[in-house]
């Protein structure tokens, strides 16, 4: 077993006080009266640019994504580097569209997507559809943000066996529990800036210090097996990984801004304003997550996985051991701590943000048009915030009692459940072209066929369509997202001559660009 690593420890847990005081402290900053909703759930709509970005930067680059690019570049080779093209179609799309959305929920107080759903649309059947595809996509992604802080518990040789070993772990979410019920989105979004600072630190120490380890970059790609630094060549009749890396890259960039923890941190901006210049700030995320896809490679090369002393790490974790057994072995102990820290804190952030927005869509959502349409603010705030510590102690109970893999699997059939809401919410702010119960019937198609490609190709997210006699191996998303437009397009006539049109609660002048 490894020794517990106590200089990193200490500073680990140093760390981990400094952002747990300012959890605490952020229920007075830009003090707003959290009783209210949009106050608690969307810290009163008035981020501005600099804090949005630190926010949406922690919403999307999580602890999980600063373990797992460099895993899948550790394990896949090049495959792996999807997520750089990814973020490059990413923020055009933010700035087209989200400006639109923003603003439309401002004048509404619209709290969620499924809120504008309910008000384009008049469905609530169609609204309540995004509503559980959201908290059942999230869940899972929350669970996923719990391995990227076990791996850095583990690293500095926290670990045992049964519940104890999970006591450090339960210690975190307790922590996490407390100040994002005292201070809602003011909490993740402070701490976000903390975050951000130690994975910047952290990345840039990584890229200078390892090559010059290992004798710079030339010998490091030149210890990677030839067969992972580029794409393998498609035989005959298929388009092999090809179309994989570009359908991966494509269909993730179309849905990861669809999820509740995005639209959250989208919604709690100042301005369209704010979002636009982020949507041309947040690349420089980008250059990071090509640097960490890079370690991956950086692993290969310093040969850690065959090293005794991480067999421990690599046998829990798989190749998610990684980037901390890389930590261990090029860096001293002080810094290690420093970005076990970032790895633990990139935890924090998502999973608070997420579970918020897991909390809005159930409140506003279901409980509200399903349950009790008399709420006052103060009991909707308070349901939203018991929602809230659910959320995050079912997915520590997923941790703790299921296998990680099925957390994985569920996470990766999310990102697949996520983009059927797309047409709804997406193309539902440009045009009431669709009839709502064509958008209900393929959003279930979808749902449904996507489910059915997952378990097909053995519970992965891409699934090799043949055509013709030829097969295009691709995300599974964007072949349904694809299934679910046509079987909308296809209905839509259809329903228009059976079915009433429902009032819109949106006017033309709430789609200023």
């Amino acid at each position: 077993m490894q020794e517990i690593n106590w200089t990193a420890l200490i500073i680990f847990i140093v760390l981990f006080a400094l952002i747990t005081v300012l959890g605490f402290i952020a229920a007075h900053w830009r003090k707003g009266d959290l009783d209210l909703l949009h106050e608690w759930g969307l810290g009163g709509r008035r981020f501005g640019t600099v804090i949005t970005w630190f926010l949406l930067g922690g919403d999307i680059y999580t602890a999980y994504t600063f373990v797992a690019v460099p895993a899948l570049a550790f394990d896949a080779g090049a495959i792996g580097f999807f997520a750089v093209p990814l973020t490059i179609m990413l923020y055009p799309i933010l700035f087209v569209v989200f400006p639109r959305l923003w603003h439309i929920c401002r004048r509404h107080n619209y709290i969620t997507a499924s809120d504008l759903v309910r008000g384009r649309f008049g469905n609530r059947w169609l609204a309540l559809a995004v509503a559980i595809t959201g908290i059942v996509a999230t869940s899972p992604y929350i669970a996923l943000q719990l391995v990227g802080l076990q791996v850095a518990i583990a690293g500095m040789g926290v670990s045992g066996g049964g519940y104890a070993g999970d006591l450090p772990l339960l210690i975190a979410f307790i922590i996490l529990a407390a100040f994002t019920y005292t201070s809602g989105l003011r909490a993740p979004a402070s701490i976000a800036v903390v975050k951000d600072v130690l994975i910047y630190i952290t990345a840039i120490a990584l890229v200078i210090v390892v090559p010059m380890q290992l004798g710079g970059f030339a010998k490091i790609f030149a210890a990677v097996p030839s067969a992972k630094v580029l794409l393998p060549v498609p035989g005959d009749n298929t388009t092999g990984a090809y179309s994989i890396y570009a359908t991966l890259a494509l269909g993730s960039a179309l849905g990861l801004f669809l999820y509740p923890h995005a639209i959250t941190g989208i919604l709690s901006a100042s301005s369209g304003q704010a979002l636009r210049r982020n949507a041309a700030l947040l690349p420089g995320y980008s250059l990071m997550l090509g640097l960490f896809a890079l370690i991956g490679f950086f692993a290969i090369a310093a040969g850690v996985s065959a090293q005794p002393e991480y067999a421990s790490g690599f046998k829990q974790f798989g190749n998610n051991f990684a980037v901390p057994a890389l930590f261990l072995h090029s860096f001293p102990a002080w810094f290690v701590g420093i970005a076990f820290a970032a790895i633990g804190i990139g935890a924090l952030v998502p999973a608070a943000i997420m579970s918020i927005a897991a909390a809005n869509l159930y409140t506003r959502n279901v409980h509200r048009e399903f349950i009790n349409a008399n709420l006052t603010d103060r009991q909707e705030s308070q349901i939203a915030k018991w929602v809230s510590l659910i959320v995050k102690f079912g997915a520590l109970a997923f941790i703790v009692f299921v296998p990680r893999k099925y957390a994985i699997y569920l996470q990766l059939l999310g990102g697949i459940w996520i983009i059927q809401t797309a047409p709804s919410v997406v193309l539902g702010i440009y045009t009431r072209w669709f009839n709502d119960w064509a958008l209900l019937i393929g959003w279930a198609v979808g749902i449904g066929t996507g489910t059915w490609m997952f378990i097909a190709a053995g519970l992965a997210p891409n699934y090799p369509l043949a055509i013709g006699g030829y097969t295009f191996p691709g995300y599974s998303a964007l072949y349904t997202l694809i299934l679910n437009l046509v079987v909308t397009a296809v209905l839509t006539p259809v329903f228009e001559t059976v079915t009433k049109k429902q009032a819109d609660e949106t006017v033309a002048a709430d789609y200023r660009p």
